[in-house]
């Protein structure tokens, strides 16, 4: 058994039931969801010094001005973005340390995940072949212009926050598919889905959330 993996005292599988257990309660309600969560080792993605804290339901800093989003969150997004079931294709934009790409990547047949600052991918990229997601898909680039050459995507989500939805995200949604992220600003951000019908969106404003701004460009 990997005990980095599998957990000890604070990070244990009791650790783990508790947390899901305060999901449910605040109305995460897809048990697959929930299995995933409790699953998939949350303090694997932070540094040791704040393992503690993993199953918190809290965002946690992981360096460069970026968090690893709290569990809730990451829950409630996959939740929004599988309701009418398993998706085919999948872009996520923001990587950050890989946890949510982790937490996503049960849920279709392929996830392609975009990361703006490099250190951050490279770390992410190391802990999912840890966990065997060698098929996931990663890209140092800036999320705003999604990936174009892998469109259409059946599904899209953002961890990050801007005002509004970038048009070449919608552009590389498919006919059917679904995108959920926070749209707003420092003030106020909403959790927002988008599906898309044909050359119609349909837009749902949901759960007001705290994430990081959307930020363009690349860092080294």
């Amino acid at each position: 058994m990997d005990i980095q993996l599998s957990g000890i005292g604070m990070t244990s599988a009791r650790t783990r039931d508790r947390l899901v257990q305060r999901l449910r309660e605040t109305g995460i309600e897809d048990d697959r969801v929930l299995d995933t969560i409790r699953n998939t080792p949350r303090h694997f993605f932070i540094e040791e010094a704040l393992a503690h804290q993993a199953y918190d339901d809290t965002a946690l800093p992981i360096g460069h001005g970026q968090t690893i989003s709290q569990p809730w969150v990451v829950a409630r997004m996959t939740e929004l973005l599988m309701d009418a079931g398993r998706r085919g294709k999948v872009l996520e934009i923001g990587t950050g340390c890989g946890y949510q790409t982790a937490v996503l990547a049960p849920f279709c047949d392929e996830l392609y995940s975009v990361e703006r600052i490099r250190p951050l991918q490279e770390q992410a990229r190391k802990r999912l072949l840890r966990l065997g997601l060698a098929k996931v898909q990663l890209k140092h680039a800036d999320g705003g212009f999604g990936w174009k050459s892998e469109a259409p995507f059946d599904g899209i989500l953002a961890a990050c926050a801007r005002p509004d939805i970038p048009d070449d995200l919608l552009e590389q949604l498919a006919d059917g598919g679904r995108l959920v992220m926070p749209v707003g600003d420092d003030r106020k951000q909403i959790l927002t889905v988008v599906d898309r019908e044909g050359d119609e969106f349909h837009t749902q404003s949901l759960d007001a959330v705290r994430f990081v701004p959307f930020q363009r460009g690349v860092m080294r």
